[in-house]
């Protein structure tokens, strides 16, 4: 009889991708969430057996139970594992297992690693190459975010938030970047976390797959093995000619001797061309014919909460993104303001949780200039405690005191109400944030019922 496997916390979108894997291998799969969801439902259709709520009674003794860094030690059923004895696995741990009889290619930055995965991916599905995949974000072409394949790879989003990146030892990788977030987790010191991505990046085996981005000061200082990629005149493989017309994106690329014109994207912004860029040569160095890399990233569908499309209302665009980072945040709005050309464009942030708005005050004061609107709302403070004397009005203040922007603040509650009475015809709205802010569209779509 197979293993049976329970996931604390099987809602979550690392956790139910490692669960659906292991319903695809005919695991005997159980877990918990604090709420039912879309993907809950999804798994418990593929034969989970999920249970709202943390109970101890949901654990029982021979189970590998599985948990998130978010998961805390005294949950009920992380007691019950301990007690009974029971095999207690971190993600990441799992995640290692899964791959350890193929060729794992990870992806590992800061920002970007979502796109990046599921552009690499979906080269290597549109190639027929089946390969096993690990998505941070669901993929609409495939309906999935992750899926046991048959072919030699492995692709997978590698963690910094937490350090687990550095128990996997890839064949591969894309680094994408290097930036200040996830700072709590490395004593809040950066250089510890520039340190543990160099070490990450020492763990590649193969050097002639390891990508890294030129462009990125922290990657360019460390100046590993691999093939850098990037604008930067230092990179081996240069991006030139990079244009945009609408939501749609084109660029060319220098490698030696050879050029790739017109790579063409259905991804926008400068952030994108670097993706993409990563995910060309890296898909030639491993043997893609360029026919099948160029088809896969122009037919790409994108991923959930990346610059998608939630809907129209009146010739009102609602557009949500997860962008929650002050550099995912400029980055993203300036391919969207080059997208929409002059439309007016409102912008919502949500910050994400408490520790990563501290860690960044100081830094939202321009970021949202091309936007002709912006409204802050309360922190999403995930599982974290409220930090006293921080609050969404401190992000606004620091807007207004470095741009000429209207900005104001609305509390979450408020939020659609007070927006729907705001927003006109033509108008593009625009929500950021990796919390409950994804909702706010459909929540004022449902308002014009």
């Amino acid at each position: 009889m197979k293993q049976h496997y329970h996931f604390i916390g099987i809602g979550g979108i690392g956790m139910s991708g490692l669960a659906n894997m292991l319903l695809e291998q005919n695991y005997p799969i159980s877990g918990s969430d604090i709420s039912s969801s879309t993907v809950v439902e999804e798994l418990v259709k593929s034969g989970a057996h999920v249970t709202i709520g943390h109970h101890a009674e949901n654990v029982r003794s021979g189970m590998i139970v599985v948990f998130t860094s978010d998961i805390r030690k005294d949950n009920p059923e992380y007691l019950q594992a301990k007690k009974l004895g029971c095999i207690l696995w971190h993600r990441s741990d799992l995640l290692a297992k899964l791959m350890e009889n193929q060729k794992s290619v990870a992806i590992a930055g800061t920002h970007g690693k979502t796109t990046t995965t599921s552009l690499l991916s979906s080269v290597l599905i549109e190639a027929g190459w089946d390969p096993t995949i690990a998505v941070g974000g669901i993929l609409p072409q495939y309906g999935c975010h992750s899926k046991s394949g048959q072919g030699d790879y492995f692709v997978f989003e590698a963690d910094e938030s937490d350090q687990t990146f550095l128990k996997y030892h890839p064949y591969g990788a894309i680094v994408t970047n290097i930036d200040n977030d996830h700072l709590n987790n490395y004593q809040g010191d950066e250089q510890l976390l520039i340190d543990a991505f160099n070490q990450f990046m020492s763990q590649v085996t193969s050097h002639e797959h390891l990508f890294w981005c030129a462009d990125n000061l922290h990657l360019a200082k460390l100046n590993v093995p691999g093939q850098c990629y990037g604008f930067s005149d230092a990179s081996k493989w240069k991006i030139t000619n990079a244009r945009q017309v609408g939501f749609h994106s084109c660029f060319d690329l220098i490698q030696g001797k050879s050029i790739y014109k017109d790579i063409e994207m259905t991804l926008i912004g400068r952030h994108n061309a670097l993706n993409g860029a990563a995910v060309f040569g890296l898909s030639l160095t491993l043997g893609v014919p360029e026919k099948d890399i160029r088809h896969a990233l122009k037919s790409f569908k994108g991923v959930l909460r990346r610059c998608e499309m939630k809907g129209e209302r009146n010739g009102i665009l609602f557009i949500d993104d997860y962008a929650h980072h002050p550099t995912e945040i400029e980055t993203t709005l300036n391919g969207i303001r080059e997208a929409i050309a002059n439309k007016r464009m409102v912008v919502v942030f949500q910050p994400h949780r408490y520790t990563r708005t501290k860690d960044c005050l100081g830094q939202y004061g321009s970021i949202f200039d091309v936007a002709d609107q912006l409204i802050v709302t309360d922190i999403y403070g995930s599982n974290e405690e409220p930090v006293a004397g921080l609050h969404a009005g401190l992000i606004v203040d620091e807007v207004k005191a470095a741009s000429r922007i209207p900005c104001t603040y609305v509390a979450r509650k408020e939020l659609s109400q007070k927006l729907n009475m705001l927003i006109k015809p033509q108008d593009v709205v625009i929500t950021l944030g990796a919390g409950d802010v994804t909702k706010v569209a459909a929540e004022i779509l449902a308002l014009d019922k």
